[in-house]
């Protein structure tokens, strides 16, 4: 079962669109799109749908489907193209992370996850929000993270397939702020 983020949170600019020329591919994934999906698999090693554009302060929405396998995030303010869990705000995608404080809902290496959500084998919603130093995520409508960090204050956003597995996206929008 889906659950929305909540009335309005549709609104925004899509990114990540087939026949756009607003992303690339960097490292060992394959990205192709299947219908309404965007869909990313990794054999092994980890790979990224990146922008080319920075974004400042901005609320992202998205939905994503992960398989069991998966290591998945979304990466955003990226200083650099390479990406890295210091040099982004990682919000995580993997339930089966083996460290729980760094699992799905978490910021990796910044926040550990407010709310515990299962998200395997099924549509979600993800929703954050960069708003100056404050960020938040919530997964399926739970608040997950809350925090107020000034390390990074723009950059690119990127979608992550890692490990071995499928992570499929859909309706990734952005409203800039």
């Amino acid at each position: 079962m889906f659950n929305s983020c909540g009335p309005g949170e549709r609104s925004g600019k899509a990114i990540f669109q087939e026949d756009s020329k607003e992303w690339f591919q960097e490292g060992r994934a394959g990205w192709k799109f299947d219908d309404d999906q965007f869909i990313g698999t990794s054999l092994g090693g980890s790979g990224f749908a990146m922008t080319f554009k920075k974004y400042q302060n901005f609320t992202l929405s998205l939905e994503f489907y992960p398989d069991a396998g998966i290591n998945s995030g979304v990466f955003v303010r990226c200083k650099n193209k390479d990406i890295s869990n210091t040099d982004c705000y990682e919000m995580n995608i993997w339930d089966y992370h083996p460290d729980q404080e760094s699992r799905t809902g978490s910021i990796v290496t910044r926040a550990k996850p407010l709310a515990n959500v299962e998200t395997i084998g099924r549509w979600n919603s993800y929703k954050i929000s960069c708003e100056g130093n404050h960020i938040r995520t919530w997964i399926n409508g739970k608040l997950t993270a809350d925090i107020y960090d000034d390390d990074l204050s723009e950059g690119y956003i990127g979608l992550q397939a890692a490990e071995h597995g499928r992570i499929k996206f859909r309706n990734v929008k952005i409203k800039e702020l």
